[in-house]
Parts: C-alpha cells; structure tokens; sequence
C-alpha cells in the first residue's frame, strides 16, 4: 500500500503484518474488503495519510507496506 498513488483507491486484499500490528489497523478499519484512498504524504514523503471508513489515518511507510491492495475500478 505504500505505493499508491495519491488520490487513488484500491481495496485491502490482505494484512502481512504480525498478529499485534495487524490487531491495530483493523481497529482503525483497514479490514480485508475496505476501500482505502492515499489522500496525502508528509514532507519527505513518510508517514502516509490515507482515507478508510470516513477517517483520515496516517502510517508509516513501513506499516503501509504491510497492507497488500488490489486495483479498484474507482479512481
């Protein structure tokens, strides 16, 4: 998920995180089968703010790459 473009959507097809990692974006809705949108990135490029569920949540490059998307047929 780390590479997704800015203003695009994709579905989370899965969490490649450890279990405790995992726990925690699925408390803050990134759930297999949600849409998410890359909304922005800070300066430098890292944390990441992304759009799920209605909230606005910012992640780490590392912790985004954790989350594998697949394409949306939404823009």
């Amino acid at each position: 998920m780390a590479e997704i473009e800015e203003g695009r959507q994709a579905v989370i097809e899965a969490l490649e995180a450890p279990p405790e990692i995992a726990r925690r974006l699925m408390e803050l809705g990134f759930v297999p089968g949600s849409m998410v949108t890359a909304a922005r990135r800070a300066p430098g490029g890292d944390p990441r703010v992304f759009r799920i569920d209605g909230s606005e949540v910012a992640l780490r490059r590392e912790t985004a790459a954790q989350i594998r998307l697949r394409p949306s047929s939404a823009t």
